[in-house]
């Protein structure tokens, strides 16, 4: 019986290629993450390279994922973020001996909370449409609404805002969004 020289030969040139392919897409997108931080962070100085990297790796999925991909985890983020924080000042406004300026701007970040949770699910949508300028539009709402919560805490001499660590996490979270949002437009995905 004749065995085709080709096909034992080839062999270990296709088994190479593959094991060269598959290791090459994963040190791609083990590097993905870092590498979208990186540029995250240099177009915005207040935003956490290690924070950037920290969100987006601990999110299922992202160690597969692409640029596209991690716009969408990144807004996922936000939107867990946002009804978390959502659920914490609701929690925090049980407390019947509060003091009434911390319920009063408790009750202000209750509300800008709650709006921006519909926001951030428009800007998912209009994202997944590849309707950047829109999402974008919708990112920065989001944005504002913590900077805005924390904001009122720092109006009144003394009061402490007990939301100060998750406002931070919503800003930073929305910070990589619109970064990915624009890393798009800057790559030629138009921003309709």
């Amino acid at each position: 019986m004749r065995t085709s020289t080709f096909s034992l030969t080839s062999l270990p040139l296709f088994l190479l290629f593959f094991f060269f392919f598959f290791t090459l897409k994963a040190i791609t997108a083990k590097n993905l993450i870092p590498e979208t931080c990186k540029k995250c962070a240099q177009d915005d100085p207040n935003l956490s390279y290690k924070f950037c990297v920290t969100s987006l790796q601990a999110a299922p999925k992202s160690s597969s994922a692409d640029v596209r991909q991690l716009g969408i985890i990144s807004m996922n983020l936000i939107r867990h973020n946002m009804t978390s924080t959502r659920q914490h000042i609701k929690h925090l406004l049980k407390n019947k001996k509060l003091e009434k300026f911390l319920r009063a701007y408790l009750e202000v970040c209750l509300e800008l909370y709650s709006d921006a949770i519909p926001d951030i699910k428009q800007a998912l949508r209009s994202y997944k449409a590849k309707q950047y300028r829109d999402a974008n539009v919708r990112v920065t709402a989001v944005y504002d609404a913590p900077v805005t919560c924390e904001d009122g805490f720092h109006e009144r001499e003394g009061l402490v805002s007990p939301l100060t660590k998750r406002n931070n996490d919503a800003v930073q979270l929305s910070a990589v969004a619109l970064s990915i949002i624009d890393m798009l437009g800057s790559l030629g995905f138009k921003l309709i």
